[in-house]
């Protein structure tokens, strides 16, 4: 493929690339000499989960692989130690080595949901910061002023409100940027939140008499609610490893606004039919439940493949449109030596369906009129409900539960 042609396909969606003609000039060389770019991502395992927010970048990885280049996802077994301080107000947790471990291990098998595991080099940067000798970090330490950290936001709004910054907090950006002096690495990706750590990675190239490398910005993927970052924090995520089910129904609950924003970053839809398909909601020329639709089953085939999404479409419409049950509802036991006269406090009752977390979310969910027993909406937390065999619990439009009593 033409380097153009080439360029068309890595620059979209990106939001910010450091710089065009920087990543074209690599691209020409690369060509001539007969070799691919090695191309990067940093991962910091501090969660064991990955969701589509994550996906955005992945994604690009794969384009890369697609046209030949090698990727190198680099666990941050060593970093993760210290855990990246952007955008935070206090210093972070430390995590153990069993933590980091563990969680690197979850990531490497979801990221085969993407990446094209043959051609995905996985290396951890304890390989190469963990043999540093003091001298060696004394030096990597002299190469970036206090005053470029401080020039970073988050670390300025803590010195100026008098929150402490740690010393091992500066290290970092400097150890994220040393990863890509490790592997020489042509481009690196990341959010644009990572926009200070990757530019050190830049710097620090320059300092050890390297190319500097691209820098490459994926914008931060907004979540079901349309306003704040994806998180599973905040509950508002599609998990990689959600079921086709409920990944096709949160799919189907996100703002129309995002509509043709998640098909120009979590799939692979034509530029021609995204732009028709961005003027038609513009216009209101139709329905935007259509789009949704193919939005939804485009996502779930994605990661479950074309039967799966297809059953995943057939089952929201018979819920959904048709006002019917789901046909497979999950079972949870209740032991009638838990009941008194065949009742259970409300909010035991909810949490113990395993939908929620805990019994401060069944209140909040109880509260919030989410909740119904056999189709029956509930909103007082200070009851006893009557439980019989078979009674149907609903929370929100996608969770259902159905009692056994023992």
């Amino acid at each position: 493929m033409n380097i153009q042609k080439q360029l068309k396909i890595l620059t979209r969606g990106v939001k910010d690339l450091i710089s065009k003609k920087e990543l074209e000039e690599k691209l020409i060389k690369a060509d001539k000499e007969g070799r691919p770019l090695r191309v990067k991502l940093g991962l910091d395992p501090s969660a064991p989960d990955i969701h589509l927010g994550h996906t955005v970048v992945l994604r690009k990885l794969k384009q890369f692989q697609d046209l030949g280049h090698e990727v190198y996802l680099i666990i941050g077994d060593f970093t993760g130690r210290i855990g990246d301080p952007s955008g935070k107000s206090q210093t972070r947790k430390q995590l153990s080595e069993e933590e980091v471990q563990e969680n690197a291990r979850t990531y490497q098998e979801q990221f085969a949901k993407l990446l094209d595991e043959d051609k995905t080099k996985l290396v951890f940067n304890g390989s190469w910061l963990g043999e540093l000798k003091f001298a060696d970090v004394i030096d990597l330490s002299s190469k970036y002023t206090v005053a470029r950290m401080l020039e970073r936001e988050d670390f300025s709004n803590r010195f100026s409100n008098e929150k402490a910054i740690s010393v091992h907090e500066f290290f970092y950006p400097l150890m994220q940027g040393y990863d890509s002096v490790a592997i020489k690495a042509d481009v690196e990706l990341g959010g644009t939140d990572q926009r200070f750590n990757l530019l050190v990675g830049r710097d620090l190239q320059r300092e050890y008499g390297q190319e500097p490398q691209v820098v490459m910005m994926m914008p931060i993927l907004e979540g079901l609610d349309g306003v704040n970052k994806m998180s599973k924090s905040l509950g508002n995520y599609i998990g990689v490893n959600d079921s086709p089910n409920d990944m096709y129904g949160k799919v189907m609950s996100i703002p129309d606004d995002l509509i043709s924003r998640y098909f120009e970053l979590l799939t692979d839809l034509p530029e021609d039919e995204l732009k028709e398909i961005k003027q038609s909601l513009a216009q209101g020329q139709l329905n935007p439940m259509k789009y949704k639709k193919q939005l939804a089953l485009t996502i779930v085939e994605q990661y479950h493949g074309k039967t799966a999404a297809d059953e995943s479409a057939a089952e929201f419409d018979r819920v959904f449109s048709e006002g019917k049950l789901p046909e497979d509802i999950p079972e949870f036991t209740i032991k009638e030596s838990e009941l008194e006269d065949g009742k259970m406090w409300i909010v035991n009752l909810i949490a113990r369906t395993g939908l929620l977390s805990s019994n401060s979310e069944a209140r909040r969910m109880i509260k919030q009129g989410a909740v119904s027993i056999n189709d029956e909406k509930q909103e007082k937390i200070n009851i006893d409900a009557d439980v019989t065999d078979g009674m149907i619990i609903q929370i929100g439009k996608r969770r259902f539960a159905k009692v056994k009593i023992d």
